[in-house]
């Protein structure tokens, strides 16, 4: 065996055993309180999971029709879940990033077809209100952004609840409203915008 096949053996090696390491931890859940799938909270009825590391991935979660929900238990997975369950919506495209569910091309309060439900920019002329779905860009730390649900907004405070936000986040995170000439922004830097179902319309 040559020097040069040894060195490439090597690091087959080390990355191996390297990604190894990473898969047994995120299947750990670092925070001693909870355990993977156990009930942390929910709104109107659907529940929001614990999930451990942000990575984290259990298998696909998918109705009894076959529509697929998402991966447990990422923030995806719980809030097309809840508005399965609660709206008993079905959005057109069932796949995608957190990010993903925001069309940067749409103008405020416009239709966004994959989804299958109205968009509102952040700020826009639309306050946002209960079970509206809140959509957050991607970070260096997670590329893929993050959604959560509005859980009730009460004078200049908007309170979400969140599926995922990490091993020791809360499922429930309060911003403050502002309104001004721009229309209603909530005050987070990285917060796109909100989707609304329409309950005139009948798309499922």
């Amino acid at each position: 065996m040559t020097r040069k096949t040894k060195y490439i053996l090597g690091i087959c090696i080390v990355f191996i055993l390297g990604y190894g390491a990473y898969r047994i931890i995120l299947e750990i859940s670092p925070n001693p309180k909870y355990s993977i799938g156990q009930v942390l909270d929910s709104l109107h009825g659907v529940k929001v999971y614990y999930n451990g590391n942000v990575g984290h991935v259990s298998e696909r979660n998918t109705s009894a029709d076959g529509y697929n929900i998402g991966l447990k238990y990422q923030c995806v997975e719980f809030v097309k879940r809840y508005y399965y369950e609660y709206y008993h919506h079905k959005m057109p495209d069932s796949y995608g990033n957190a990010k993903d569910f925001f069309n940067a091309a749409l103008s405020d309060g416009a239709f966004n077809k994959a989804r299958g439900l109205l968009q509102y920019r952040n700020p826009s002329h639309a306050k946002p209100r209960e079970g509206d779905l809140v959509i957050l860009d991607g970070h260096v730390a997670n590329p893929y952004g993050h959604v959560a649900i509005v859980a009730g907004v009460s004078g200049n405070r908007v309170e979400i609840i969140q599926q995922n936000p990490g091993a020791f986040g809360d499922s429930r995170v309060t911003f403050e409203l502002d309104s001004t000439a721009s229309g209603f922004y909530i005050q987070n830097d990285r917060l796109l915008g909100w989707l609304r179902k329409d309950t005139t319309l009948k798309l499922n």
